[in-house]
């Protein structure tokens, strides 16, 4: 590589880390691992007082601006499991995690252009995929009328989850390990481990084995 490519590369890589120094201390609750992509500084991560974000080691993402979205209500709590990778080259990524609410990735899991929303809980286990498209929401989100109030429930992945392409993910849900959601599926049921679901609503079609080895 040229000396001159090296040398603007490192002087990105030094304003990059300026500038998540700058949000760490502006937000006592941020933190990242050294050896996460310092392109976590162009994407857009809005924090509330008492909201906690941690970015684990050798965490990946794209250098686009404003294609990576984290918003953190007041003691919202986040953290992002080593080895992940939040792949926005294809669409962008949006993760709201509203007032106190709480969302986990595992260790190394891969988003490629999807929205999560947690206004209670989503936790995801090891390796869990969940590719462009997708929506994974633990909550209506608004109220339908006065008498329908909003409803809300934790949702669940397990380790080794892949949730295809252009799927929804509804409130409460606990999707099992090791298995495999197909493309354009509704899920508002729980899927047992180790199970191949596809259809709206989302049913059992086959089943999965080890995807713990899978490439």
């Amino acid at each position: 590589m040229p000396f001159a490519t090296r040398w603007l590369l490192r002087a990105i890589q030094a304003a990059d880390r300026r500038q998540l120094r700058r949000l760490a201390a502006l937000h006592p609750g941020f933190s990242i691992d050294p050896s996460a992509s310092t392109n976590f500084a162009r994407a857009r991560i809005a924090m509330g007082p008492g909201a906690v974000l941690k970015i684990g080691a050798q965490v990946a993402t794209e250098r686009t601006s404003g294609a990576l979205t984290l918003l953190l209500g007041p003691g919202a709590h986040v953290e992002i499991g080593d080895r992940t990778w939040l792949r926005t080259e294809l669409e962008p990524i949006h993760i709201s995690v509203f007032a106190g609410a709480r969302l986990v990735l595992g260790a190394d899991s891969w988003l490629n252009g999807c929205h999560l929303s947690a206004k209670h809980a989503l936790l995801c286990g090891r390796r869990t995929w969940i590719g462009p498209g997708c929506r994974v929401i633990d909550s209506d989100q608004h109220d339908l009328d006065a008498e329908h109030k909003e409803r809300g429930g934790p949702i669940t992945l397990g380790d080794h989850v892949w949730i295809t392409s252009d799927v929804t993910v509804l409130r409460g849900v606990r999707i099992g390990s090791h298995a495999v959601i197909g493309a354009r599926s509704l899920v508002n049921r729980d899927v047992p481990d180790h199970t191949l679901v596809h259809g709206v609503p989302a049913r059992v079609r086959g089943t999965v084995g080890d995807r713990s080895q899978t490439p």
